[in-house]
């Protein structure tokens, strides 16, 4: 299912975090270079643990260097958007071979995790925050 934009075959996933969403494009027989919203990678997320959260799963299948990836990812924060990203990657590879599936679901990378911010509720401070009690 690859799709064609031009000379370069990629293929695209899409991968959640919070509320971030990341578009993904693995482009194969590249030098392991990964974009995001048209910056390298180090310079958008700049900690070393968000860049280590990213390629997360080209190093569980040593896969490093044989990819480009460029992502587009909106909403949510740093963290938020890295999850996605990470996400996004592992579906992609997924898709490029379906034997790489067993080892990125026993790591977790293939479940969205479903964590979201509690809304705040109405009597309260915040989403579980009671206002202090005052017995006289």
């Amino acid at each position: 299912m690859p799709k064609t934009t031009g000379p370069a075959d990629y293929i695209p996933a899409v991968g959640r975090r919070k509320t971030a969403v990341a578009r993904v494009r693995v482009f194969p027989n590249g030098d392991g270079s990964i974009v995001v919203n048209g910056r390298d990678s180090n310079a958008y997320f700049g900690r070393e643990a968000l860049i280590g959260v990213i390629r997360q799963p080209l190093r569980l299948l040593d896969m490093g260097g044989n990819f480009n990836i460029t992502v587009k990812v909106v909403g949510g924060g740093v963290s938020g958007q890295a999850g996605a990203v990470r996400h996004g990657i592992a579906r992609a590879l997924v898709k490029i071979d379906e034997a790489t599936k067993p080892a990125l679901r026993q790591a977790g990378l293939l479940t969205r995790d479903p964590r979201e911010k509690e809304r705040k509720k109405y009597g309260l401070k915040r989403a579980r925050k009671a206002p202090q009690y005052t017995k006289r």
